[in-house]
């Protein structure tokens, strides 16, 4: 798992706060709309985020248990050999 640090994890942030479009992340981490636009879809490959909304082609992004876990564990992005596993093991201890 590779992050865009440190926007992905203020995206991930953002998301704490409750569901929110491109648009509205893009102006409050003063990025280009277009930029934070490609970056939702990286994080919901990555199973961090998650698309929601009635039609398919909805903007609006919510964070995912696996989104929260990562940003637990942020401090720790740098010196994990396997980010992936870490989440995924914290998620594990966390049932």
């Amino acid at each position: 798992m590779r992050l865009t640090r440190p926007t992905d994890f203020d995206i991930l942030e953002i998301l704490t706060e409750g569901r929110n479009v491109p648009a509205n992340i893009a102006a409050r981490l003063d990025k280009q709309q277009g930029y934070i636009s490609g970056q939702l879809p990286k994080l919901a490959d990555q199973g961090l985020v998650k698309r929601i909304g009635p039609a398919e082609r909805a903007g609006l992004y919510e964070l995912t248990e696996r989104g929260e876990a990562a940003l637990a564990l942020r401090s720790e992005y740098d010196s994990a050999d396997d980010f992936e596993a870490l989440i995924d093991d914290y998620l594990e201890t966390d049932d």
